[in-house]
């Protein structure tokens, strides 16, 4: 099993962000970057995204952006990452992102943020991330922002549409700490793989 590298993490881009939320992402950079684990991010400059990057730039770290090319206004200048990769359009700025990530962190954010966690939990659960290798995802926060998804996701495995097993692919925590430590642990390892409903033979 690979060890945790790198960690794309998704969040806001929106300068409407508060200023705990914006605090927590420089923090997660930081971290990342006295970790020595590799940041991959959307490679805006604004909101979370920028401050997470950022931090991490500043604190010694390697950052990775990932960008759809004309799609957006914020992309942070190419001298202020480790490296910039520009692609065609969002699918595959996700897909990019998945591929260079050994795990993910879904800071607080908005409906592209909402998409990516649950995405990236999506393609552990069907094995699609690269070699079948199952990636967790981990919710941070310390005001209970995630709050509301844990109940969905709750809902969904009591209603019976997620199973438990999967359920664990998504996990929460209140501190940097414990989020790394869930990364590290890389709990899904041993998830059985869901494609069309049907449990794969020696998964």
């Amino acid at each position: 099993m690979k060890s945790l590298q790198s960690v794309a993490v998704f969040c806001a881009s929106s300068n409407d962000a508060g200023p705990a939320y914006l605090d927590l992402a420089q923090r997660v950079g930081q971290a990342l970057a006295h970790e020595r684990l590799a940041l991959v991010y959307g490679g805006g400059h604004s909101g979370l995204m920028g401050a997470v990057a950022q931090a991490t730039m500043h604190a010694g770290g390697e950052v990775t952006g990932v960008i759809p090319g004309g799609l957006f206004t914020n992309g942070i200048p190419e001298d202020e990452v480790t490296t910039l990769e520009v692609v065609a359009d969002m699918h595959q700025r996700k897909a990019r992102m998945y591929e260079l990530s050994d795990g993910f962190i879904g800071l607080p954010g908005g409906l592209g943020t909402f998409e990516e966690v649950f995405e990236a939990a999506t393609w552990t659960q069907l094995g699609l991330h690269a070699g079948g290798r199952p990636k967790s995802v981990v919710l941070l926060d310390e005001d209970g922002f995630w709050d509301g998804a844990h109940a969905l996701l709750e809902r969904a495995v009591a209603g019976g549409v997620i199973q438990v097993e999967n359920r664990a692919i998504i996990q929460g925590a209140k501190t940097i700490e414990q989020t790394l430590n869930i990364l590290r642990s890389d709990r899904v390892h041993e998830l059985p793989k869901f494609v069309t409903g049907k449990l794969n033979e020696g998964s």
